[in-house]
């Protein structure tokens, strides 16, 4: 059973969590607090894959107050070496007495492990305190994961009369500001941004996040089965982020121009 501040320490762990939600793929987000009952003595996110991970930024910020602490993880400790050492050992090493994380880490080569190491070093694990939450925030990740497959949300602008475009071509907005600034958030935080060739031909969009500064753009993913893709469209002159054409040909003389997008033919 966890105490009303242990559940006030996890929310804020998984507040710091969905600071990163916009550039920690394909790493999860994760959010780190150490604290000593109710005060806090250091907090972390994950920012970017490559980079730290949240518990050795909150672990730096709490110095030798970490001794004698708990941890509140929002997902557990990496226990192997990949991009960064493992948190778990960090964990060990600073003097944490208890280590609560919302949920166990799917991920093979973590899948538990982490919670092991530091049971077995003597600190005091717990698991699964508002696990729901910290499973919503990683949604994508879990997919990759767990099912082996991408987490995908559909959008579509549709009038009430169920038409996606004016009959003479022309272009007009069916959406308010509202979605279309929603439509931003989603795009910062998904990996790619699927449409048909007719969308590209019918607006030449950019499919990318411009209302504010991100760490990174999503790729734009076409599906073209005959590879009508114009050479001059943004989705192949921006540069901003990569371009992906499934397409159901191989015509070298179609794909010359648009040399600087990836095409899978089948």
């Amino acid at each position: 059973m966890f105490s009303d501040t242990n559940i006030s320490m996890m929310e804020n762990a998984l507040r710091l969590a969905a600071l990163g939600r916009f550039s920690t793929s394909p790493n999860p987000r994760v959010g780190c607090v150490i604290a000593h009952g109710r005060q806090i003595v250091g907090q972390g996110f994950h920012v970017k894959a490559g980079e730290p991970h949240a518990e050795v930024h909150a672990l730096r910020q709490a110095g030798e107050m970490a001794k004698g602490a708990t941890a509140f993880v929002t997902l557990e400790p990496c226990s192997h070496y990949g991009r960064t050492p493992p948190c778990a050992e960090a964990l060990l090493r600073s003097g944490v007495t208890r280590v609560v994380a919302a949920m166990r880490d799917p991920n093979p080569p973590v899948a538990g492990k982490g919670l092991v190491l530091l049971k077995a070093a003597g600190i005091k694990t717990e698991c699964g305190l508002l696990e729901n939450k910290a499973r919503e925030l990683n949604r994508g990740f879990l997919s990759r994961i767990e099912r082996r497959r991408p987490f995908v949300r559909l959008k579509c602008a549709v009038s009430l009369d169920g038409k996606t475009a004016l009959s003479d071509g022309s272009s007009f907005w069916i959406t308010g500001k509202e979605a279309r600034a929603d439509v931003q958030v989603l795009r910062a935080e998904s990996c790619a941004v699927l449409t048909g060739i007719g969308t590209v031909l019918a607006d030449n969009p950019r499919l990318n996040v411009r209302a504010f500064p991100t760490l990174r753009q999503p790729a734009r993913i076409v599906l073209d089965s005959r590879l009508r893709l114009p050479p001059n469209s943004h989705l192949v002159t921006d540069g901003q982020s990569p371009t992906y054409i499934a397409t159901l040909e191989r015509d070298e003389d179609k794909l010359r121009p648009i040399g600087n997008t990836h095409t899978s033919a089948s």
